[in-house]
């Protein structure tokens, strides 16, 4: 019986989740899934007369968030890479034994039409 997508054989399974899947709080393919692009607001100069101890708190806390941020991407894009370079692998790997079974039947074939050819048809 043919599976889903018109494939026949043995079923792999889902892919392992992407390195600490479990962190944050996507789930597996959060990483794939389009992110909506934020427009930058624009920078609002503020005199020096008007840098007091709130300020320099606030621009303290965006500073750290801003580098949680960054580090936080680079690890997603990272976690995509090996995803990526993990399922290119695998392809590969589908890729050979497609080809080793399409080499298999390719004999059978010629060793069936060998035999029929000597003792007729089945």
């Amino acid at each position: 019986m043919e599976e889903a997508g018109g494939c026949r054989g043995a079923f792999v399974g889902p892919p392992p989740p992407a390195v600490g899947a479990a962190w944050g709080r996507g789930g597996v393919g959060d990483e794939l899934r389009p992110q909506p692009i934020a427009r930058k607001a624009r920078k609002v100069h503020v005199p020096e007369e008007q840098k007091d101890e709130k300020y320099w708190s606030r621009r303290s806390k965006n500073n750290a968030a801003a580098k949680r941020s960054r580090d936080a991407r680079r690890l997603k894009e990272n976690q995509i890479s090996v995803r990526a370079a993990f399922l290119e692998r695998e392809n590969a790997a589908l890729r050979q034994e497609v080809a080793a079974a399409r080499r298999e039947l390719a004999r059978f074939r010629a060793l069936l039409a060998r035999y029929e050819a000597r003792h007729g048809a089945l």
